[in-house]
């Protein structure tokens, strides 16, 4: 850890204009981000359309492919929703206490910030959008809206939010 630092310093001076080493976070280049996932994700697992066809993902602001992603179809969307039907009435979340949903939001809240700079770069190549404005406002509007709910999630005021 400490060569990483070490490698990653620039010199600064103090009040008496000694030269100090200031160790600075890598520099993330956006441009070097790839999807890792390109598969549609339904009953937890990833997976090709049942009709195995792609479509491209085109980076609008330089018009390059940025992947081939799965495309769904009718049979997907059926999948998907018995898969959604499955979930909603036999899976964990609907037994789990309230205080443990709003935990898991949390910790989903805390994995966006986490990988910020990539999903922000993501997004900037999916729409074009400027990186600085996807990992200044968007990235963290989600995870300010995750962690809000995550904060209702065991808070019983006899409405439906």
């Amino acid at each position: 850890m400490l060569s990483l630092a070490l490698r990653h310093t620039r010199p600064t001076a103090n009040l008496c204009g000694r030269a100090l080493a200031t160790a600075t976070q890598p520099k993330f280049e956006p441009k070097t981000v790839k999807p890792k996932v390109t598969k549609m994700l339904i009953d937890g697992q990833f997976r090709d359309s049942v009709s195995g066809k792609t479509f491209e993902s085109i980076n609008p602001a330089t018009e390059t492919v940025i992947a081939q992603v799965a495309e769904g179809d009718k049979a997907d969307v059926e999948l998907a929703v018995k898969a959604a039907r499955n979930a909603f009435e036999n899976g964990p979340w609907r037994k789990m206490d309230a205080s443990e949903r709003g935990r898991l939001m949390y910790k989903l809240a805390d994995a966006i910030e986490a990988h910020a700079d990539e999903l922000a770069a993501l997004e900037s190549l999916d729409n074009g959008k400027p990186f600085h404005v996807a990992r200044s406002v968007d990235v963290p509007l989600a995870v300010r809206v995750y962690r809000y709910y995550a904060g209702w999630a065991d808070k019983i005021h006899g409405k439906v939010i």
